[in-house]
């Protein structure tokens, strides 16, 4: 199967290497999506895309030697086991392989956070300063207390009708979890793996929420940065997360939940205040990232 280098989080489980035996669906899951993965117990190579959303990998079962690396980097190795922890949140397609140690299944539950729940994280956390705060990636680390959400959350996952409620809390739960331990300010004389600077990223951001119901053009925004339409995306997607385009429509959908919770406008006005013309179209991205239609939605209040 050819590997993207993005994907969504609904589709990642098609490229891990393993067999998916739980995915999340309904409601409940609007703010974060789950899957269990059984691995095979020796994998020689993966190619895995990257996604928008920042992910978790938690072990749930067995021991193995896991080594990673991005493009022609070389190998990093860890020695993982119940518990262990991985924090994606962003890049491009990197590699993977594995060899498991015990007999036991080797088992991982992934947790995609939606990108609108922590940026709301970020901005309870940071204030001011969210936009200029991004989470860390890690790899093979151990934190109690998200191992105790993992498990929490595990465990909504397996039963037959998930509970909004439960859901809803434990995804507010990571998101302020990561936010507080695992996201830092990133100032202009970051050192670390290249991005836009943070006055520009600003800049650009600014200009894009101030225009959410124009038309995206990729170009335009490449042409502010300075950069090539390619350079652009790299280093965009570096900073957020995010894809440009992913980006500028996470913007509208969390217009349109404003719009729908503060005001009796109609669907369809709605979606042409956020600069959808077509209400069908808009309806289809809006359960793409939330769970639920827009009129399901508004009900929720």
């Amino acid at each position: 199967m050819p590997i993207p280098e993005t994907t969504s989080a609904e589709a990642y489980e098609r490229y891990i290497g393993g067999k998916c035996l739980r995915a999340c669906q309904g409601d409940a899951w609007r703010d974060i999506k789950a899957c269990v993965v059984a691995s095979p117990r020796i994998v020689d190579l993966v190619h895995l895309p990257a996604v928008s959303e920042p992910f978790i990998a938690w072990t749930m079962s067995g021991e193995a030697e896991f080594q990673e690396r991005e493009g022609n980097q070389p190998w990093i190795t860890h020695r993982i086991k119940r518990g262990s922890l991985f924090l994606t949140t962003g890049g491009g397609v990197y590699d993977c392989r594995w060899k498991a140690l015990t007999p036991e299944p080797f088992e991982t539950m992934l947790v995609f956070v939606e990108l609108p729940l922590i940026q709301r994280a970020l901005e309870e956390v940071f204030g001011a300063d969210a936009n200029h705060a991004r989470l860390r990636d890690l790899s093979a680390f151990t934190d109690p207390d998200l191992h105790w959400m993992m498990e929490r959350l595990h465990k909504e996952l397996m039963r037959q009708k998930a509970s909004p409620l439960l859901v809803q809390s434990l995804a507010q739960a990571i998101a302020i979890h990561l936010a507080r331990n695992y996201a830092e300010l990133v100032s202009e004389q970051h050192t670390g793996s290249p991005s836009l600077p943070g006055f520009k990223l600003r800049q650009i951001t600014d200009w894009m929420t101030q225009h959410m119901d124009g038309e995206f053009n990729l170009g335009r925004l490449a042409a502010q940065a300075g950069l090539s339409k390619f350079h652009f995306i790299r280093l965009f997607k570096s900073a957020t997360g995010a894809s440009p385009s992913r980006y500028h429509a996470s913007l509208r959908v969390d217009a349109a939940r404003r719009l729908l919770r503060e005001t009796k406008k109609t669907i369809v006005e709605v979606a042409l205040d956020v600069g959808y013309t077509n209400p069908s179209h808009f309806a289809r991205l809006f359960r793409r990232q939330t769970g639920l239609s827009p009129s399901n939605y508004r009900l929720q209040r």
